[in-house]
């Protein structure tokens, strides 16, 4: 516990993580764009920054939870950025979806100032990171994991060290484009068992008793059928995510048949929703196309 966290990035999974630590009893030092998003930390015992420069130049490690690799960039990069207040000898540790090449690149710009960098990329839901109990994929070297798992383990449930640092980003695009073809399916699935005459509610828990049923379907589905489709993960975020995927194919000489389809339906969802709107809502291409929603009493808008 001796060892003093920064967070930046307190969006639906950073304020989440960022609270974990917090309920850990870390001392933990936080900062975001939009300062009300800290409000609630800073009441339970987080310390606000006023910027990042500040929190980095009070920690021994900087953790980092962006929308996008650009913005990565800019927070560690930029005058008035985490290299410029971190000391050397100090941990970087991205939890943010890059791409293995963001990963690489950006490690060896922190490595040019004396700062180590630990990638640990999150998957399982909003939801589960709420509770603490969210899947952690780290990428680095095995020492730094190492010193930092206590603090991995006071964010999440299952821990795994992936490897060198970009193999965390591979494992985990690979797990989100999994994610969205199994969105794609259960809105076929579910769609076919209303237009077939079975209750929705029936239909959810047969396939969830099934050899078809998916993490997915247990809870993407759930607030598709309540029809708020509220995930807590965007259109913008899902197309980035399956676009990385498609460039991992491309690199590695695997064609992705699944996940270039899901990809185009996901570009489609966006211009006819919006980047801001939750990803759960590609199902609603589905609901449009055929003219008929997906909805039974019960579910939760909200996981």
């Amino acid at each position: 516990m001796d060892m003093r966290y920064g967070f930046i990035g307190l969006g639906h999974l950073g304020q989440h993580l960022a609270g974990s630590l917090v309920r850990a009893g870390f001392s933990v030092i936080i900062h975001d764009r939009d300062k009300s998003r800290a409000e609630p930390l800073v009441e339970r015992g987080a310390t606000w920054a006023e910027s990042v420069q500040a929190l980095a130049h009070e920690v021994d490690a900087v953790i980092t939870c962006l929308p996008s690799p650009a913005i990565s960039q800019a927070v560690l990069t930029g005058p008035e950025g985490v290299l410029s207040g971190l000391k050397p000898g100090g941990t970087w540790i991205e939890m943010s979806t890059l791409d293995q090449t963001d990963i690489e690149r950006l490690a060896a710009i922190a490595a040019e100032k004396g700062i180590r960098m630990l990638e640990a990329p999150v998957t399982g839901g909003v939801h589960r990171a709420a509770a603490g109990d969210i899947t952690v994929i780290a990428g680095g070297d095995r020492d730094l994991f190492d010193i930092h798992l206590p603090a991995l383990q006071a964010m999440g449930g299952q821990i795994f060290h992936a490897g060198p640092l970009g193999k965390a980003a591979v494992i985990k695009v690979i797990t989100n484009m999994l994610a969205f073809i199994h969105l794609l399916a259960t809105g076929e699935a579910l769609m076919l068992a209303k237009m077939g005459g079975i209750d929705l509610t029936d239909a959810f828990n047969i396939i969830k008793a099934s050899s078809g049923n998916s993490f997915v379907h247990e809870t993407e589905g759930q607030v598709i059928l309540n029809g708020s489709y509220n995930i807590n993960f965007t259109m913008d975020l899902a197309c980035k995510d399956l676009g990385f995927a498609l460039g991992f194919g491309k690199t590695f000489g695997v064609p992705l048949d699944l996940a270039s389809h899901t990809l185009q339906t996901f570009i489609r969802a966006r211009s006819t929703y919006g980047g801001d709107a939750w990803s759960s809502k590609v199902v609603k291409l589905l609901e449009d196309a055929v003219g008929t929603d997906l909805r039974a009493p019960g579910f939760p808008s909200e996981l």
